[in-house]
């Protein structure tokens, strides 16, 4: 009978043994998924608006910066640039915005868009048609006149380039159909639904051996200049500016010059 409380003792005490190891479990438990919800809540997104025939050289910068950042995840949006100018007026949303022309990005300064812009790159226009040219296109000339053409709509930068290359040429242009962004023109031509269409240099570059380019003579007589700028209502506006410092950087403009850009700034 005597041994009882010395039972009573040892239970007690192995009872609150097991309390704090419990507790120091759980502690444990607590600290293990503290940095997984810190890094968690430290996850960005960097919404970049760009014109679509920014869509290569955007998407490899998009992997260097990301690199450089592993808590930023950026999202571009790709489009026509009047569209991109037109979304940031409805809805906001942009944290940088990189037009194909200045005169669409004045329109973003004028409804207070955007900050300073900075110019980052230049593009020409060039002629392309699918692999072996089957309906014989030569050049801006007669040879355009019979077949299935393609160019960007006049409210597109790419558009109203066609327009002032053609004005200078003194050429008259007869297409089949107009694009709201340049990409569209070249999926056209590169698929066969299209015999010929006008896009920026790059974009023939881009599209590789799916098209053919024919070079338009005098097109340095009509060139688009890219500018860049952080959007007014950004909340990540320095992260904002470090995408447009790696645009401008000496990194940036490489992958731009490599794409067929004319570099414009070098940082």
């Amino acid at each position: 009978m005597r041994r009882l409380p010395l039972l009573s003792a040892l239970a007690a005490c192995g009872l609150a043994l097991a309390g704090c190891a419990q507790s120091g479990s759980n502690n444990a438990a607590l600290d293990q998924s503290a940095p997984a919800a810190e890094s968690k809540a430290e996850e960005v997104v960097l919404n970049v608006f760009a014109a679509a025939s920014l869509t290569e050289t955007f998407g490899e910068l998009e992997k260097t910066f990301e690199a450089a950042h592993p808590n930023v995840d950026v999202v571009l949006n790709l489009a026509g640039s009047q569209d991109l100018v037109a979304q940031m007026a409805a809805n906001g949303g942009a944290d940088v915005l990189a037009t194909a022309n200045e005169s669409t990005m004045d329109k973003a300064k004028e409804q207070d868009l955007v900050a300073e812009p900075s110019v980052f790159a230049k593009n020409t226009l060039t002629l392309i048609t699918p692999p072996g040219n089957p309906a014989g296109v030569t050049g801006l000339d007669s040879s355009l006149d019979n077949v299935k053409l393609v160019i960007c709509a006049p409210e597109v930068p790419c558009g109203k380039l066609t327009g002032k290359l053609t004005a200078a040429l003194g050429v008259e242009l007869h297409p089949v159909s107009e694009e709201q962004a340049v990409t569209d023109v070249r999926g056209k031509v590169a698929s066969g639904e299209a015999d010929a269409g006008i896009v920026y240099r790059t974009d023939a570059l881009a599209e590789g051996a799916k098209v053919e380019t024919i070079d338009i003579q005098g097109a340095d007589q009509a060139v688009n200049t890219y500018p860049i700028a952080v959007a007014a209502n950004t909340t990540h506006s320095e992260l904002a500016q470090e995408w447009v410092d790696l645009v401008l950087s000496a990194d940036g403009q490489k992958v731009l010059s490599n794409a067929g850009f004319t570099a414009a700034a070098v940082r």
